[in-house]
């Protein structure tokens, strides 16, 4: 609990005045005002978990973005940034985008169209309870660590503000998240997740043009990050200049020497592994597709948010590079120092890019916007956490295992408790997060532990018939722990409980476990289908792609619509936007 013992209430990072004041406490009366709003649609537990699957495309597009946009857009991609340079984006135009579209062109037709409230229950309906069981038992705990990791930097934010001490800042950010999670339900985070998206972006958009102001432009952001890196001393691991401006290889990103094991770690370990398992199974952003109005709406929601995604690293990434030449203290600890302070009081982190780049260059008044628009950030992560956890607790555990055939209000309250005891858990979970120095490593663990091996599972499924039950929850479970152990067999993946056998450390580690989890899963999966009995072809429909009649994975709708509305146009754009920018940087 050492971390979180704070400074004194004097001692504040960022110098904000009445008017920083007066704008974040507007935003919170829109917060809250959204949560009492919404509080009026819900009638029944769909209505609290899935909004009652009413809401447009460009609604639950916006909020399928936001979602995301928590510790990892924001504290963890700008540490990145700082630490690493421009490679962070593969986190997006490889790590994202083409599995973003995937899942609106494959998978969604599939959720959508089977009428599950959860992703866990698509796998009951596909392998039964085995696969189940896992599934929701190990993404529930992954919601509530995950949660933590965007309450540690909402509190965070709030220490560094107010100077109260972390534990206390904690208290206060579960008490808002909870109060507008519980009232509203799913509506209420969306409707905030929308919100906050625009918020984010008004908060950090001036701090990447006034940065690039300040350091003479993109030109002179490149000469400034070329002589740190020639005058840094060689103990401090500081990646060459060329590495650090330059997206490809990536070397700096993967961890490897060799520019040809890079790529493939990038594209097979973060672009297909990682990516793939994150965005096609992870309910945290498949639920905002599933409130959607219609087929196509649910189509095309991930499609909608892949267009911001792709321009996110612009606003998220480039601030941290500039806090790496800027900020005094974020270069000293590139450098090899150990600066005093940062937002938890022990010493500065790589995950305090931004918060020192606010109070190096943004004056009063957008300082208030740009603390809103990280509070925005991280309440919509930590939202996002809460919501999918409450569903799954719900049907997916409760329901299904615990208390069957109760009335809908049962589950309801079930949901507002589940709500509650997870909100709980994640003020412990933070201590977790807060002993990383970078939130990425830590995160990418998670990932590779949990959806790696769940993606394996998914996408043999749905496309093999054959592939049985008993597979499914073996496959899943031996992909978890292969990953697990990769991670402690690597560098530093969990401090000083890391054997270091694996000569690989930080994000690359997360890419091996990933891959050695995909790949135990698949491996196990295929033998053991081969020697137990599968389901009967008449009992898939809907579950496997080669049993689905066409009419079932489309909206005969669509066709009515202009070309520029319709998911595979959509698409097509977002995918030659994104391979664009893939050459030029």
């Amino acid at each position: 609990m050492h971390a979180l013992a704070g400074l004194p209430t004097a001692d504040t990072l960022i110098s904000a005045n009445a008017v920083d004041y007066v704008i974040i406490a507007l935003y919170f009366v829109f917060v809250l005002g959204i949560g009492v709003m919404a509080r009026r649609a819900v009638s029944d537990s769909i209505d609290f978990f899935l909004s009652g699957r009413s809401l447009p495309a460009w609604v639950t597009g916006l909020a399928f973005i936001s979602a995301n946009l928590g510790a990892v857009e924001i504290m963890g991609m700008s540490a990145n940034g700082a630490e690493l340079g421009i490679s962070t984006v593969h986190y997006f135009w490889v790590g994202a985008i083409p599995a973003m579209l995937f899942l609106g062109v494959v998978m969604m037709p599939f959720y959508y169209g089977s009428k599950v409230r959860s992703v866990p229950e698509f796998m009951f309906r596909r392998f039964g309870t085995g696969a189940h069981l896992v599934n929701a038992l190990s993404f529930a705990l992954a919601q509530l660590l995950i949660a933590g990791v965007n309450l540690y930097l909402l509190g965070s934010i709030v220490h560094a503000l107010l100077g109260w001490p972390l534990w206390l800042a904690l208290l206060v950010a579960a008490a808002i998240v909870l109060s507008y999670i519980t009232l509203g339900g799913l509506s209420a985070a969306i409707y905030n997740e929308v919100l906050q998206f625009f918020v984010i972006v008004a908060a950090l958009l001036p701090l990447t043009l006034i940065g690039l102001n300040r350091v003479g432009g993109v030109q002179g952001l490149k000469d400034r990050l070329t002589e740190f890196a020639a005058s840094a001393p060689a103990s401090a691991g500081v990646p060459p200049a060329e590495q650090q401006l330059s997206s490809w290889p990536g070397q700096a990103l993967s961890g490897f020497e060799s520019p040809f094991w890079s790529v493939v770690g990038i594209v097979f370990g973060l672009g297909f592994v990682l990516s793939f398992g994150y965005w096609t199974t992870n309910f945290v952003e498949v639920q905002r597709a599933m409130a959607s109005n219609s087929m196509s709406a649910a189509r095309k929601t991930p499609i909608i948010g892949s267009f911001a995604k792709m321009f996110v690293p612009f606003i998220v990434i480039v601030p941290g590079m500039i806090a790496a030449v800027l900020v005094k203290e974020i270069g000293e600890l590139k450098a090899g120092g150990s600066p005093p302070g940062g937002a938890s009081g022990e010493g500065v982190k790589y995950n305090d890019s931004l918060l020192l780049l606010m109070r190096d260059i943004l004056p009063n008044g957008l300082l208030g916007v740009a603390i809103a628009g990280l509070l925005a950030a991280f309440m919509a992560g930590m939202a996002a956490n809460i919501s999918a956890f409450n569903t799954v607790f719900s049907y997916d555990l409760w329901q299904r295992y615990i208390r069957k055939d109760h009335s809908d209000d049962y589950y309801l309250r079930i949901g507002r408790l589940a709500t509650v005891g997870a909100t709980v858990i994640a003020v412990f979970t933070a201590v977790i997060a807060s002993s990383f120095s970078n939130v990425m490593d830590y995160l990418q663990s998670l990932f590779g532990f949990f959806n790696a091996p769940l993606f394996a599972t998914f996408i043999l499924g749905m496309f093999w018939k054959r592939m049985t039950a008993t597979a499914g929850w073996v496959g899943l479970s031996a992909g978890t722990l292969s990953a697990v152990l990769v991670a402690f067999l690597s560098e530093d993946a969990f401090g000083s409980a890391s054997l270091g056998v694996i000569p690989v450390g930080g994000q690359g580690a997360a890419f091996i476990a990933a891959s050695a989890a995909f790949v135990v899963d698949i491996a196990l999966s295929v033998v053991v289908s081969l020697f137990t009995r599968p389901k009967p072809a008449s009992e898939l429909r809907g579950l496997v792609y080669s049993e689905t009649p066409r009419e079932d994975l489309v909206d005969l709708e669509e066709i009515r619509l202009p070309w520029y509305r319709r998911t595979l146009p959509l698409a097509g754009i977002s995918l030659g936007l994104v391979i664009v920018l893939n050459f030029l940087f």
